[in-house]
């Protein structure tokens, strides 16, 4: 009998950079990683949360949108922070009163299912889960590797700032794949950088046709609630993404 390749699989071993060896360890790292994401997706259930991976390039507005987030009172939710290096986004989710759970990664370019996992026990063990509705995973600014690695998400949200340019769908397919979302940042600056959201919407109609597409501003009070509720209402009807790592 044939053995069924996955198309993952396949694609690490249409890589002429990776050797056969090579492929059969990495394929080994995600599918226990994928063991772990499921585990962890029971586990926020049974704690009635709905968790949101927050990814995008570094310096997007994922901090900024949290800040952004925590000024509405009935968006009740907390962190797990990814960083390479410092405490800085965590420490400024505290100050405005939203527990923030710091990964250091040290030179992992994302987080993976068990790293979650480990911040996840010192939320659990502060009582920070029971008072959240949401549990957001600000992943590691990077556009490549966070998006192969699924961490048991109810949604993913991808960000894109007006300053990278309007190009980066179509760039960085796999990542903007993984879009149950995505959100336009610092929307105030699309006339600075001669952003087209138009080509945005147009290349995200072609790689992931009907994904949902925000345009916010933290000087835009109402895009935010716009996008707040929307998350509301995706956690109010139980949306799962069916996105596949």
């Amino acid at each position: 009998m044939t053995e069924k390749v996955s198309t993952r699989t396949q694609s690490l071993y249409n890589n002429p950079n990776l050797s056969k060896k090579d492929v059969q360890v990495v394929e080994r790292i995600l599918s226990k990683n994928d063991l772990k994401a499921l585990e962890m997706k029971k586990r926020y259930e049974s704690d009635g949360l709905y968790v949101l991976n927050f990814m995008s390039s570094p310096g997007s507005g994922k901090t900024t949108l949290l800040e952004n987030l925590a000024e509405f009172e009935d968006f009740k939710f907390c962190v797990i922070e990814g960083d390479l290096q410092t405490n800085r986004d965590a420490d400024r989710l505290l100050k405005k009163g939203v527990f923030a759970q710091q990964i250091t990664t040290g030179e992992a370019c994302h987080l993976e299912a068990a790293m979650v996992e480990g911040a996840y026990d010192i939320l659990k063990e502060k009582g920070v889960l029971e008072r959240s509705d949401y549990l957001v995973i600000e992943n590691v600014g990077n556009l490549v590797c966070p998006s192969s690695y699924n961490l048991g998400a109810a949604m993913n949200i991808v960000l894109l700032s007006t300053p990278e340019g309007d190009d980066k769908v179509l760039k960085y397919p796999t990542m903007f794949l993984c879009a149950d979302a995505v959100v336009v940042s610092k929307a105030d600056l699309v006339d600075v950088f001669n952003f087209r959201i138009a080509q945005v919407q147009e290349d995200m109609d072609k790689l992931k046709p009907d994904t949902p597409i925000f345009t916010l501003s933290n000087k835009d009070l109402e895009s935010l609630r716009a996008f707040k509720d929307f998350l509301a209402s995706n956690r109010a009807c139980n949306y799962q993404s069916t996105h596949v790592f």
